[in-house]
């Protein structure tokens, strides 16, 4: 069977990895332990079209918001490997709205683009734009967050492993809080399936402790929608402390709420009471890691993720088997991981 040929250090990996998940039509995970029309023909109309014409073509991204650095280096690093391919890389905003993203990709389609990437802004809305796409014969793929329907058909998902690393937050709480026990505030983002996983695995974590340590019990006080952004984060954090004057510790489903959530810890005066717990890894977080601001983040590897959906879409173009999701794991970065990250001195450096 035909497999995905990255071009990173752990391609030998990935490729054993694809080739079970071709045959069993699971989850493929990706080790970062070292760093319609017919579907007979779902993609061939477009692609035969450019190589008639002598241009390999277009992909087209449609991402949930570029205000959010993570989404902006998946597009850079998708617009890096599809160049080396011949591949353009057009990277558009949808700025949380459905409504625009379904505009978006019915742009896509009048321009007859050889694939279509999608972070859904509505995992459970964006269906009728899919099945559109399927129509077009454009396959269509989901990156980051997948899409959380049946009206049309994604060739492939390629996301961080969430359940894993909300489980790798959960361990991080309970090394905090697991002697002594104590109030924890979530805040969440319940309408993206990938922070549903990662609080369903910081919850499985923090549940099991409890169960084996009733006398030190990590209490989950408020599970807040912060809407994944500095704006919101604060706003839920600032009513949570006033609400619970004990509070211990957060756990923040991303980088910007994160920081929202400590804005507000230092405006109340309670930044050394209350530790937070992040996720993501992008520059900012890991900066306020580094001074101290958040303890920790599950890390993500969004650059990864970019080049996967591109390599995927090559193998796809090719007539290869592709897996119908690829997780990649998170891992835990401490402020111990943020003194030798060379991204980190880059951006001191710039």
């Amino acid at each position: 069977m035909n497999k995905i040929k990255p071009k990173m250090g752990f391609a030998f990996l990935i490729a054993s990895l694809l080739m079970a998940g071709c045959s069993s039509r699971e989850s493929t995970r990706v080790d970062n332990s070292n760093a319609t029309g017919d579907p007979e023909t779902t993609g061939e109309v477009t692609q035969n079209a450019v190589r008639e014409s002598g241009s390999k073509g277009t992909i087209g991204y449609t991402t949930m918001s570029l205000t959010n650095p993570f989404f902006k280096v998946i597009g850079d690093a998708m617009a890096d490997e599809a160049a080396e391919h011949g591949y353009d890389v057009v990277v558009v905003s949808g700025d949380d709205d459905v409504s625009k993203q379904f505009n978006q990709i019915d742009d896509f389609i009048v321009k007859r683009v050889a694939a279509i990437v999608i972070t859904p802004c509505d995992p459970k809305s964006i269906g009728q734009a899919i099945k559109k796409a399927n129509d077009a014969g454009i396959p269509v793929f989901t990156n980051d967050t997948g899409y959380d329907g049946d009206e049309g058909t994604v060739e492939c998902h390629i996301a961080t492993d969430n359940l894993q690393g909300g489980r790798l937050a959960g361990e991080a709480m309970v090394k905090l809080l697991g002697e002594s026990g104590g109030k924890v505030l979530v805040v969440h983002k319940p309408d993206a399936q990938s922070c549903l996983l990662r609080v369903q695995g910081f919850t499985e974590v923090v549940e099991s402790h409890n169960k084996e340590n009733p006398d030190a019990k990590i209490e989950v006080v408020a599970t807040l929608d912060g809407r994944g952004s500095r704006e919101a984060g604060y706003a839920v954090t600032k009513d949570a402390v006033v609400a619970n004057d004990d509070l211990s510790a957060i756990f923040a489903i991303n980088d910007p709420s994160a920081l929202g959530a400590r804005s507000a810890l230092e405006e109340a005066n309670k930044q050394d009471q209350v530790t937070i717990i992040g996720f993501d890894g992008e520059i900012a977080g890991k900066q306020a890691i580094l001074e101290g601001r958040i303890l920790c983040d599950p890390i993500q590897f969004p650059d990864q993720m970019g080049r996967t959906t591109v390599e995927v879409i090559m193998n796809y173009f090719d007539g290869d088997d592709v897996p119908p999701e690829i997780l990649i794991p998170s891992k835990l970065y401490y402020k111990e991981d943020a003194e030798k990250d060379p991204a980190l001195q880059t951006a001191e450096a710039a």
